[in-house]
């Protein structure tokens, strides 16, 4: 390529070299200048190597000047060379952006050698591409050298490999919307991630509440303030989840699964290598949607502890998975408040369209008051009418919304079917039956726990047992799972009442009426002003509720085939048809409670043979019909309330052979019809229940002495009462308790009206005025001796009503699971639990501390009371006191270590608050703030 000496004229070159020898010598700016472009001389020509000798340095120095000359001559030859090596060099170029390319889509990166390589040839080409068009004038200077390096560049494009797996990013940011009063949850757990005692944390909450909206908030505040961590790993787990597909999402976020050999490696291999990553690193795993445990084990993860100062948090619709995960702290994620709700709402419909008509923003906040705070409602809801601008549109939404809620904006598709998913979740058909069963009751209703168990009992949902007390603890077991669920949720001060979200329950009576079969629907209305609303299609469902209306009449003769649940309680009923239950033979469950109106039951109530469940409470019915005899399968009779009942024919309650709970109180004795069993009173009354073999729950009213020794005489009555009310006026003044130790259930006691008691004892005792000493035998006080220890474990709620002439209630230290107790109207009472000292000490308590489990104290006009107790107690469970008309109460029995942990509400009035005297400065600032006045 490049034109030697021998190939010039040779005498002409040796006349011009031995005619310069001499220039040289003579010059040294010469000598200078060649030296300065020998490096380009040598490299253009490529002719000789350098000598140390000056003379043949001299002499080299013509010769390559010679050979210049030489490749003048042939310079277009040297700019095809330059242009064929440039071609070479930019196919190579585009041979390794083409690798770049298929690793880049591999997430690879660069490596650094090839990005500087690209960078020079992208410098070199525009340099060699200018040389070429410049042409002869400028490339005497340059083109030897750019060919050189073009050359060179060439050489040095060939790679083994052009990228390498890329490095994750520490904290990936995700997509967020507006999250609308999340800040305080969001601020708790946030605090947590800086505190080393708290390792793993769940989120738990009702599907749609934001628990992603709130996890995806930490994980992108962590993007900007990572803390000291190192990664931050977000996994959405979901139902159904795979050990395999939540190491591969980890596996991508710590560039493990670019390696080839990653696929085809185990699980237990690709947790080594997860945890071998892990361990070196303090890093924040994010769960997301977690419905069962994630064995942190056997996915490679290692456990957060203060020694890693890791994290792990989760978000799941249920507490239970809080537990199986090991949760160090479980966060409740809850539904937004009436005026973030709004904010909400407001936001999504628009300004625009809520100023369109006077009346449309208070139409709106109608709407989104029957979403219940439940952001996904309200975001699907407010979407879909956000350009609705007039009253008549919203007008409709709200009475969708009362009757039919799936209908609206696609509630069905983007809202119900969601929440599904957790009724889809739960472990048995029992509890996706009992969570249904909760849809009868109106919206935020607070429904007795009982009273629900009870009807799921008569039912036949609780297959586990026959037995009511055996069946209680199984449904306790699915209120438990249900409430942990986020499915239902017990009402703050009332532990023995659940209520269902509004939205969960349209999301119920959704399944019940529009996916179920026909034969196993349910038909669910409020407000009803008549029976006749209810078409013939509607008869054929099988459970009905017709609760709280305004129905009057029941007549007709509806034809029922599967009805077994009729809610007809709360209504205005006066009248029942007698052929109204003519064709409901199936039916178990019959509600007709709190209809004060209704004064007689129809003969034709002899119909319902299936029946199981009668509930009458709170009716004015003044007697129980004879045809009821024939309703041999009843287990349930409720007449709590009916304060018009004067007869229940004799022999009728003896015919309930299956009768397993019957509750009745007050009994009205001085009505009583001569051919009632309850013309004698109560006793008369425990003289028929004595043949119910099967009878586990009684709830009773008893109003003589005889009567109370009737009942405890019969070991079957005695064990089996839960509620007692001793309502009696009597000549006692001394009353031993002692008998409620052999009523291992009685849960609930109340004594009212016994004026004549002035002390209640647990102790055997001599009566005054020369009464008989009493027996041992006696079953009122059955026998028991002074160095025992009496315990009324089960006893829950004590009420004390109008005992005017009881001084205190120091039996009740011997009532340790007490939660409720309310003394009123006791004009004599100076103290709650006096001093303990002998009866204590001879009973064998040391060191009493009653009201261990008390939650709510209710003290009403007590005249003479000064103490509840006479000193502090710790009240580990307590939450409320109430103080009315108790003018000599000036101490309570409280100290500053009396509320740790627990918020202690006192209320009063502002002037009893006033004379409160405290223990010390510390107690008084302690509860300064726990005051409030009366409701």
């Amino acid at each position: 390529m490049y034109i030697g000496a021998k190939a010039l004229h040779l005498p002409y070159w040796q006349s011009l070299r031995n005619s310069s020898k001499q220039l040289i010598s003579s010059n040294p700016q010469f000598i200078s200048f060649f030296f300065l472009h020998l490096s380009d001389i040598l490299i253009m020509g490529n002719l000789w190597s350098v000598s140390i000798s000056t003379e043949d340095t001299v002499s080299r120095c013509w010769d390559c000047i010679a050979g210049q000359a030489s490749y003048t001559c042939k310079l277009e030859e040297n700019l095809e060379a330059l242009r064929v090596e440039l071609d070479t060099l930019k196919a190579r170029k585009d041979d390794v952006n083409q690798k770049v390319d298929l690793a880049e889509q591999k997430r690879m990166t660069w490596l650094s050698e090839v990005s500087l390589w690209l960078s020079r040839v992208q410098t070199a080409e525009a340099g060699a591409e200018q040389l070429i068009k410049d042409g002869p004038q400028e490339i005497q200077k340059l083109l030897s050298r750019k060919l050189a390096e073009i050359v060179d560049l060439k050489n040095q494009g060939v790679f083994e490999r052009v990228a390498e797996n890329q490095r994750a990013a520490q904290v990936d940011v995700r997509p967020t919307g507006t999250a609308v009063g999340l800040e305080p949850t969001f601020d708790k757990t946030w605090r947590l991630l800086e505190q080393n005692n708290v390792g793993i944390i769940g989120l738990h909450g009702l599907g749609g509440v934001g628990k992603t909206k709130l996890l995806t908030q930490i994980n992108n505040k962590l993007s900007n303030d990572l803390m000291g961590y190192d990664v931050v790993i977000w996994v959405v787990v979901s139902k159904d989840h795979y050990i395999e597909t939540v190491q591969e999402k980890i596996g991508q976020k710590l560039s493990l699964s670019h390696d080839e050999t990653w696929k085809n490696k185990s699980f237990d291999e690709k947790a080594v290598e997860i945890r071998k990553v892990l361990s070196k690193k303090k890093f924040v795993m994010l769960l997301d949607d977690v419905w069962e445990r994630v064995d942190l084990i056997k996915v490679g993860i290692p456990e957060p502890d203060q020694e890693n100062c890791s994290k792990l948090i989760f978000t799941t619709r249920s507490l239970d998975v809080c537990g199986q995960m090991g949760a160090h702290k479980n966060i409740k994620v809850e539904c937004l408040s009436k005026a973030d709700a709004w904010k909400l709402f407001e936001e999504k419909v628009g300004e625009e369209t809520l100023n369109s008509h006077p009346a449309i923003r208070g139409l709106a906040k109608q709407v989104a008051a029957n979403c219940g705070g439940l952001p996904l409602a309200l975001i699907t809801i407010g979407r879909a009418m956000a350009y609705s601008t007039m009253p008549k549109h919203w007008e409709h939404a709200i009475k969708v919304l009362e009757e039919f809620p799936h209908k609206l904006a696609s509630m069905d598709k983007e809202v119900y079917s969601l929440l599904k998913f957790s009724y889809d979740n739960l472990p048995t058909d029992t509890m996706r039956s009992c969570l249904l069963y909760c849809s009868l009751y109106p919206k935020d209703f607070e429904i007795p726990i009982d009273e629900l168990k009870d009807y799921w009992f008569c039912e036949g949902i609780l297959d586990e047992s026959d037995n009511i007390i055996d069946a209680r603890m199984q449904g306790e077991d699915i209120i438990k799972h249900l409430v942990n669920a986020c499915l239902l949720e017990r009402c703050g001060d009332f532990a023995n009442r659940v209520k269902m979200h509004d939205v969960i329950c349209d999301m119920a009576l959704w399944i019940a009426r529009e996916c179920e079969a026909l034969e196993k629907r349910f038909f669910v209305r409020t407000g009803v002003r008549s029976i006749k609303v209810v078409d013939d299609e509607n008869w054929k469902v099988v459970r009905m509720s017709l609760a709280y209306g305004r129905i009057e009449d029941l007549e007709g003769t509806p034809t029922c085939p599967n009805l077994q649940t009729l809610f007809l309680n709360n209504n205005q009923l006066k009248v029942i048809r007698d052929g109204f239950f003519q064709f409901m033979h199936n039916l178990k469950v019959l509600n007709l409670s709190s209809n004060h109106s209704l004064c007689e039951l129809p003969q034709g109530i002899s119909e319902l043979v299936s029946l199981e469940c009668l509930d009458l409470q709170k009716t004015k019915i003044t007697e129980l019909p004879i045809q009821l005899k024939k309703l041999s399968k009843l287990k349930y009779l409720d007449l709590r309330g009916t304060i018009c009942l004067f007869k229940i024919p004799r022999q009728l309650i003896r015919k309930f052979s299956m009768l397993q709970i019957f509750k009745i109180f007050p009994i009205n004795v001085s009505r009583a019809d001569i051919d009632s069993v309850l013309n004698r009173g109560s006793e008369s009354l425990i003289e028929e229940l004595k043949f119910l073999q099967h009878l586990n729950v009684l709830w009773m009213e008893i109003n003589t002495d005889v009567a109370l020794e009737s009942l405890l005489s019969c070991h079957n009555l005695r064990g089996c009462t839960e509620r007692l009310l001793l309502k009696y006026r009597g000549q006692k003044k001394v009353f031993n308790v002692l008998f409620l130790e052999n009523m291992e259930r009685l849960k609930n006691l109340e004594i009212k009206n016994c004026d004549s008691i002035e002390e209640m004892v647990t102790r055997n005792i001599e009566e005054e005025s020369g009464e008989r000493r009493m027996i041992k035998t006696s079953p009122l006080f059955p026998t028991n001796s002074n160095n025992i220890t009496p315990r009324f474990h089960a006893l829950t709620k004590i009420s004390i009503d109008s005992c005017r002439s009881l001084r205190n209630l120091t039996w009740l230290i011997f009532a340790p699971n007490l939660m409720r107790l309310e003394v009123i109207w006791c004009t004599r009472m100076e103290e709650i639990i006096s001093e303990v000292s002998e009866a204590v000490n001879v009973a064998g308590i040391l060191n009493p501390s009653p009201f261990a489990e008390l939650e709510r104290l209710h003290l009403r006009s007590l005249p003479e009371l000064k103490s509840i107790y006479w000193d502090a107690l710790p009240f580990p469970c307590l939450r409320e006191i109430i103080v009315f008309n108790c003018p000599k109460l000036k101490k309570l029995p409280l100290n500053c270590d009396s509320a740790k942990g627990n918020q202690i509400s006192i209320v009063g009035s502002e002037e009893w608050s006033k004379e409160v005297e405290w223990k010390d400065d510390v107690t008084r600032s302690t509860f300064l703030h726990s005051f409030k006045l009366p409701y």
